[in-house]
């Protein structure tokens, strides 16, 4: 089993920034990829993105491309999310992903945008 937990949001104004945080803890060698996904109230949830925890490649929805970067720590064995010049269309609970085919989930994070 592996275990992870969120961190780091919070309320910032359009235009700010805000860095997500993830710390994966239990079986972590099972955890080929790890990422992000968000909900906004009445809507679905969707991707953000995500990075191979191995190789390093990663992939971003066209919304958060070149305004999101997802890296990772192996030694803390976290994943984190640098989030900048937010847009209120960001406000949602952002939930972090691992796994080999999304089978672990963190109970996930809220960040609020105001503009």
């Amino acid at each position: 089993q592996v275990q992870l937990v969120e961190s780091g949001g919070g309320l910032v104004q359009a235009g700010g920034s805000l860095r997500l945080s993830c710390a994966a803890s239990g079986r972590t060698f099972s955890t080929y990829e790890m990422g992000w996904f968000r909900q906004a109230p009445g809507k679905e949830r969707e991707f953000v993105a995500a990075v191979s925890w191995n190789g390093g490649s990663t992939h971003y929805a066209g919304s958060v491309k070149g305004r999101f970067t997802i890296s990772t720590d192996k030694a803390k064995n976290t994943v984190y999310l640098q989030m900048n010049s937010l847009k209120s269309e960001d406000t949602a609970v952002y939930y972090c992903f691992g796994g080999s085919d999304y089978e672990y989930w963190g109970q996930g994070i809220q960040v609020t945008v105001s503009s």
